[in-house]
């Protein structure tokens, strides 16, 4: 974990609730695909975490979904700005479990961390499906940018106005040898029981401190309880204990 100011480059809105922005800064604690940030906002006491979409030398790429007062501000911040950001926090994505004809399942706000992971994997020459879930087709977004990777990239929408209708679930390859995913809950419980092989989940959780010393986001598993800001987001298919 690392500390540092990041400048905006840019803040563009993708849909009329998700941006994409991109920051400038020390970017050296960022590991891996599936690893997020903590931003400190002016006025609120809890940083809000994002996951990581991309990083390139020192340029940071975040996406977020307007959700509440922090991301709210941010939406309405511009080149210039600076933000305090903490960077390298979680676990992130074991790529080594691949094999060569991956599957990346996204919902939602729990697409941006997948494109790091596959341009990744593309750059070992993996054969890349992706799955984006939405609601509707105004609120899709990424879907070219997973085209230019290389990746057969299919876009589901549960009205049915783009895409694949229904869900994410709805889109499954008969082939695959590994997924992973990241999004809401009901999502990635629905991944669960419908996929066939091994996996990685990303969750999306409230968290307090996000490196792992208030325990805020602890969660069950068989190997015992784990911090989902520090030994997740990511957790193993085999290491999932699902609340009722």
């Amino acid at each position: 974990m690392k500390q540092g100011i990041f400048e905006i480059k840019s803040n563009i809105a993708l849909t009329a609730t998700v941006y994409k922005m991109v920051l400038t800064g020390d970017t050296s604690a960022i590991t891996g695909p599936g690893q997020f940030v903590n931003i400190l906002l002016d006025g609120l006491f809890l940083r809000r975490p994002i996951s990581v979409n991309d990083c390139v030398g020192n340029e940071l790429t975040l996406i977020y979904k307007v959700v509440g007062k922090g991301t709210e501000q941010m939406a309405k911040m511009v080149a210039g700005q600076t933000l305090d950001v903490l960077t390298g926090l979680g676990n992130g994505y074991d790529l080594s479990k691949a094999g060569d004809h991956p599957l990346l399942i996204g919902g939602g706000v729990g697409v941006p961390p997948l494109y790091m992971l596959a341009k990744q994997l593309r750059a070992e020459g993996k054969s890349i499906t992706v799955i984006l879930g939405f609601n509707t087709k105004d609120e899709v977004f990424s879907e070219d940018d997973f085209k230019d990777l290389g990746c057969e990239t299919l876009v589901t929408t549960v009205d049915g106005s783009y895409g694949v209708k229904g869900f994410v679930t709805n889109a499954l390859p008969e082939n695959y040898t590994y997924f992973y995913t990241c999004g809401p809950e009901p999502m990635l419980k629905a991944v669960y029981k419908a996929t066939v092989t091994d996996g990685q989940f990303s969750f999306e959780e409230r968290m307090g401190c996000g490196f792992g010393a208030c325990m805020g986001c602890s969660c069950k598993t068989v190997t015992g309880n784990k911090r989902i800001c520090k030994e997740g987001p990511v957790l193993t298919k085999e290491d999932i204990i699902w609340e009722a």
